[in-house]
Parts: C-alpha cells; sequence; structure tokens
C-alpha cells in the first residue's frame, strides 16, 4: 500500500520551488547560466551516489573509450548541462515568442516528418533524456504543428499542476502515460502528433533490447502502437550546438511500420531499431546524455542467474 502524502509538505515544496523560481528569473539569461556551473559544481561534489552511477554507466557503455580523467571530467560536463537546461526552462517563456523562435531552433532532416503531417497522417515523436527533450514539443506547437506528449504525473500535485503550465504554454497537451491510454489511441487515431521518451527502463517485465552494449530493458508499447495505428516513428534529438538556448531537432531515424508488417518479430525489431537510432545520437553527444539515471537497472532473469552463480 502506498504511503499517503503529505498535502501539507507538497503545499510547503512547491512554495519553496517557486520563491527559487522566482528568484532565478529575476536574474539574466546569461547570469543564471553562471549560477548553473556554481550548483553543477556544488552537486558533483554532493551528489556521490548519482555520480557514481554516472561514472559507472560510461566506463560499461563506452569500454576503453575514456581514461578516468575523461571520464570524471564527462561527469561534470553532465552536470553542468542540466543545470543549463534548468535555467533554460525557466528562461524559455520569455525568449521563445512567435517572432524570435526561428533564432533558436533548427530542424535538421525533418522533411519525412513534415511530409506526414501535411498528409494527416499520425506520427509518433521518440526521444531520451537527450539534450533538452521538454523542449522538442514547445518548439513544434510555436512553429504551428499541435502536438501531445506522454508523461507521468509527479506526485506533488501542486508541482506538476505548475510544471504543466510550462509544457503547455504554447500549446501542446500532456497526457498521462497510465490514466490517458483512450485520448492517446483518439490523438493518433485522428491523424495527429505525440511524443513519447522510448530510454526509460521498463522493468523486468520489459522488452530486452541492445543499448550501448548491453541488455536494456524497454517498453514494447511504443513498437505496439506503431503497428496497431499504423503510426511512423520519428527518432530525434534536441540537442544543444551553442549557448544557452541553441539548439537543433536532429531526425536521426524514420521508421515506417509497413515496412516490418508480417515481420514474426516486428515489435523487438522496432524497438531495437529506435533504441540504436538514440544511441548513436548519444555516442555523439555524451555529455547532454542523464546518465545519473539507472537505464540497466533491470537484466534478463537468465543473466542475473548466471552472474550470481
Amino acid at each position: 500500500m502506498a504511503k499517503r502524502r503529505s498535502v501539507v509538505m507538497d503545499y510547503l515544496v512547491y512554495l519553496l520551488v517557486r520563491v527559487v523560481v522566482c528568484v532565478l528569473q529575476m536574474l539574466s539569461l546569461r547570469a543564471a547560466c553562471g549560477a548553473a556551473n556554481g550548483l553543477a559544481w556544488l552537486a558533483y561534489y554532493l551528489d556521490r551516489r548519482h555520480r557514481l552511477v554516472a561514472d559507472d554507466n560510461l566506463r560499461q557503455a563506452f569500454p576503453g573509450r575514456y581514461t578516468d580523467a575523461e571520464r570524471d571530467q564527462l561527469v561534470r560536463a553532465v552536470y553542468r548541462h542540466f543545470f543549463t537546461l534548468l535555467m533554460e526552462m525557466l528562461h524559455t517563456n520569455r525568449r521563445f515568442t512567435l517572432s524570435t523562435w526561428h533564432r533558436h531552433f533548427k530542424l535538421i532532416n525533418g522533411a519525412p516528418v513534415l511530409e506526414m503531417v501535411l498528409a494527416r497522417r499520425p506520427v509518433l515523436m521518440v526521444t531520451g533524456h537527450l539534450g533538452n527533450w521538454e523542449l522538442g514539443g514547445y518548439y513544434m506547437c510555436m512553429a504551428g504543428f499541435p502536438m501531445c506528449a506522454i508523461a507521468r504525473r509527479l506526485d506533488n500535485t501542486f508541482l506538476d499542476a505548475f510544471l504543466r503550465q510550462y509544457r503547455e504554454h504554447t500549446g501542446q497537451q500532456i497526457l498521462d502515460k497510465n490514466d490517458d491510454f483512450d485520448r492517446i489511441q483518439a490523438v493518433l487515431a485522428q491523424g495527429g502528433m505525440l511524443a513519447t521518451l522510448g530510454d526509460q527502463d521498463a522493468g523486468q517485465r520489459g522488452l530486452f533490447v541492445d543499448f550501448c552494449g548491453r541488455p536494456a530493458s524497454t517498453h514494447k508499447a511504443i513498437a505496439l502502437l506503431a503497428l496497431e495505428y499504423n503510426v511512423p516513428l520519428a527518432v530525434l534529438g534536441v540537442i544543444r550546438t551553442g549557448g544557452p538556448l541553441e539548439y537543433e531537432t536532429i531526425i536521426e531515424d524514420f521508421i515506417l511500420p509497413e515496412d516490418y508488417q508480417g515481420q514474426p518479430d516486428a515489435v523487438r525489431a522496432i524497438t531495437q531499431r529506435f533504441t540504436t537510432a538514440l544511441e548513436r545520437l548519444i555516442n555523439r553527444h555524451p555529455e547532454q546524455y542523464f546518465w545519473l539515471h539507472r537505464r540497466w537497472k533491470h537484466q534478463p532473469k537468465a543473466k542475473r542467474a548466471k552472474k550470481a552463480a
């Protein structure tokens, strides 16, 4: 049975976050990013557990690619990237307008997606915890392409509502991955655009595919939706290319479900393909991937049993 949350404590946490956000929004974007570097330095030293997780992930994902010193510098860069990302989110509403958004974004290899959208065929955008994934839907809606994104609601309902205001500022709709399946189906059936993360650990019952040389539990729902609703997958990354809020949205792969119809293991093939496409993006920009999370938390049972023996 889940532990009952304290509404009072949740609200106090929410108020504290709002105060911090207000202070940071008083700064210029340049000053805020300077503060992000200081916070990243502090978090690197205080957050030993995640620092070690990131180091271990990098060592196993890229064996022999980095020395210990180089790997340590890369972990520091990961902290800097994600604190800078946070500051960018706080300033996005001010910087992004109908007349300025194109200064901050470029769309690379986007022709297949635009063709599908203009033909009113649904498209499922698949990304990972890479670059600034939150800006993807924000940008597409600002550019005139309405879309929905699948996300898990935060346990703190006050913070969830606050984050939702940011995410839906330009017209994007947030659908809960657990409670809004009917709405997800409706978006695809009506030829809409849907975005989701494809690099989340799916537990012991997930589909294990290769990711950076190791089996990674991955949700099957993405491939199942693509096959059932005949939805193409656009695998992408929103990659920082320069200073704050300078990004490219790179379409790394475009997967047509009809190419896999009739194959005996189509779900596995599609899941492996979009996972490999994400891996290519991560290989080119490892400092922008969230190595602090346990992507390989679960392993196939047979492998775990063999390791124990």
